[in-house]
């Protein structure tokens, strides 16, 4: 039996919806939710998914706009534009689109954000909230966006065994901190897992839940995955495809076709984590706005 498909896309419709009801009420109250993206460079990938983003914060109501800087962008300059966009109360989120050039420190450039306005979660002080428990910081959207999968998927999570494979400080290391909280969407007993481990294989067959975040083309195979378990695609890879007119196409790190046969339920990708990064930056958005209103 073919495993059941967690459709990022029509989960991301529904929090769309609710987004958009909350705009609504901030607007009938004066205040017009603002969200900036910060572009350095002309990355292709970069400026289509910044256009993406910009075109579904429009949406749902919120004012967004794009700083473009050039690649050869002094860090000293774009942390003055970083102070502005801090100071300017009709902002109520920054995002820095990743990748930044290598001449540009990327903990750096993240710290220097508001972490009033820190959307994307990624501000040490947010990452040391998320740590300790504490709500009022923002999440990390990816992550945040995996545990909506599985809540509006309806996957049981408390007593679960959760293998994430990938260490990154963008999913991975957030993401086990998450599963293993106490409460609704999480309980998990979670093993953080990557690249490196031994035996990686036997491990990952003991996880109810499987999440692949470590940026490996097609990596996942169906020797990987318990029947039945739940499994989360994170994954964006470009694989060389000479029929493809760009030269390539976007995989996951999971081989879909080999692995929905065994799993219980599946994120197929494009389609699944991705429109869900996108639902919670824009839900962090408008919390944003909500608080400075307050």
């Amino acid at each position: 039996m073919a495993a059941k498909i967690l459709d990022g896309e029509a989960f991301a419709t529904r929090l769309h919806r609710e987004t958009s009801a909350r705009v609504a009420k901030l607007k009938a109250r004066g205040t017009v939710p603002g969200l900036v993206f910060i572009r350095v460079g002309e990355d292709p990938a970069s400026r289509a998914y910044v256009s993406r983003k910009e075109k579904r914060a429009q949406e749902v109501g919120i004012s967004s706009r794009t700083l473009v800087l050039p690649a050869s962008t002094p860090l000293h300059s774009l942390l003055k534009e970083i102070d502005a966009l801090n100071a300017d109360p009709k902002v109520h989120g920054i995002l820095i689109q990743s990748p930044l050039p290598p001449a540009l420190p990327n903990d750096l450039v993240y710290a220097h954000v508001s972490p009033a306005k820190d959307v994307d979660g990624f501000h040490p002080v947010n990452f040391g909230k998320l740590l300790l428990g504490d709500p009022t910081g923002f999440l990390p959207c990816t992550p945040a966006g995996i545990l909506e999968i599985l809540r509006l998927g309806e996957i049981p999570t408390a007593g679960k065994h959760a293998v994430v494979v990938g260490r990154g400080q963008i999913v991975g290391r957030p993401l086990a901190l998450l599963l293993a909280r106490k409460g609704p969407g999480a309980d998990c007993t979670v093993t953080l897992a990557h690249s490196r481990t031994a035996h990686l294989s036997e491990i990952t067959r003991q996880a109810d839940i499987l999440v692949a975040a470590l940026g490996r083309p097609l990596f996942l195979q169906q020797e990987h995955v318990k029947p039945g378990a739940t499994v989360i695609d994170v994954g964006v890879n470009r694989l060389a495809d000479p029929a493809d007119p760009r030269g390539y196409r976007l995989v996951g790190d999971v081989d879909f076709a080999s692995v929905r046969s065994v799993a219980g339920a599946i994120t197929p990708n494009p389609g699944g984590v991705g429109p869900m990064t996108i639902a919670l930056l824009l839900s962090n958005t408008a919390r944003a706005a909500e608080d400075f209103s307050r």
